[in-house]
């Protein structure tokens, strides 16, 4: 709460007709005298002691938060004892065996599809910027048809795409040299089907975001790299990246979140993961909302983690655009319990 100094001896303005000097603008608590109204800076410490600081009140504020607490207290009064929610079901299967296999294979899948997804979105936001415009139309071709596709209908072409092509022939054109052929059908498991639709359906999105990230650093920090006569790799990997992670990082983790979430789509494909697991549980013992339950409370566990993962990596690449960086949430926790005031940039 921000403090406000409120003297008790009404100041006159210095511009008005009879006002007094400087000193008067800052008058003291009553039964004191400044010391010399000549000049502001005459006025003692023990003097400016005296003055009663009062903090600014917000009535507003306070019957919001109010209203807010009895809201939030009245859905947690619910949630606590309405019997309905079964509460010891959930805590029955929350670390069951298979509800564990289902989390590891979901968390498999956001690391397997969020690689393919920001490493091609990097090549194609790095191809839409070329100056080739065979390059950059590829790339923009490339987005414009995985961004206007949906998603589960990318996934079950993946995974249908035996019946397009019956196998799958690698090797070197006008010879006999083959490095891969075997039937598509086997290559195509769901665990690979979900990867590539994924994958790709994230590479489209990334490559805008990284896109739009490059173009918002300053054209001059990359003229005044070019002067020094530093390499364009070196230009692109030290200067401009790093600048455009600052605004890449925000919508690159919101895009996270949503492919973690999104991985709940792949049981259309029958892959044991944890959205396909809770439904088999939920299939035979008919114990719907607390297994959904269970679903949502590990999806609410994964994305709380990329929160916080999210605002210590934010924070690292604000160094170079703020001059102290703000104070991590267990600073600010030790400075409220001293009753100290919070070091921004120190140690956690």
């Amino acid at each position: 709460m921000t403090p406000s100094v409120v003297l008790h001896d009404t100041a006159r303005r210095a511009d008005a007709p009879g006002a007094a000097s400087g000193a008067d603008v800052m008058s003291c608590a009553p039964g004191t005298e400044p010391a010399d109204r000549g000049s502001l800076g005459a006025v003692s410490d023990e003097e400016l002691s005296r003055l009663r600081v009062i903090p600014a009140r917000h009535p507003g504020r306070i019957v919001l938060a109010v209203l807010v607490a009895l809201l939030a207290a009245a859905v947690l009064w619910s949630f606590v004892t309405n019997p309905r929610w079964e509460w010891g079901v959930v805590a029955q299967w929350f670390f069951a065996e298979s509800i564990i296999r289902g989390l590891l294979e979901t968390l498999k899948l956001t690391v397997l599809a969020g690689a393919v997804g920001f490493g091609l979105g990097l090549v194609l936001a790095l191809m839409r910027l070329s100056n080739s415009s065979l390059i950059s139309s590829v790339s923009w071709t490339f987005s414009w048809i995985f961004r206007s596709t949906p998603l589960l209908v990318q996934l079950l072409l993946w995974y249908n795409l035996g019946y397009l092509y019956e196998r799958i022939t690698l090797g070197i054109p006008l010879t006999d040299v083959t490095f891969v052929d075997a039937r598509t059908s086997d290559l195509m498991t769901p665990m690979i089907a979900a990867v590539l639709g994924l994958g790709l359906h994230q590479a489209a999105y990334a490559a805008e975001l990284i896109r739009g990230g490059i173009l918002s650093v300053d054209q001059g920090q990359i003229e005044a790299a070019s002067a020094l006569g530093i390499p364009a790799r070196d230009r692109s990997l030290r200067i401009v990246l790093p600048q455009a992670m600052r605004a890449i990082l925000p919508t690159a983790f919101n895009e996270i979140i949503g492919l973690v979430k999104g991985t709940s789509i792949v049981y259309v494909l029958a892959h044991a993961e944890l959205f396909f697991t809770v439904q088999l549980i939920y299939g035979r013992t008919q114990q719907v909302l607390p297994m959904l339950l269970v679903a949502t409370v590990w999806y609410v566990v994964i994305t709380s983690l990329l929160s916080v993962g999210q605002y210590y990596i934010e924070r690292h690449y604000s160094k170079g655009a703020v001059r102290t960086l703000p104070p991590t949430p267990l600073q600010r926790l030790r400075a409220r319990l001293g009753r100290r005031p919070v070091t921004a940039g120190a140690a956690a």
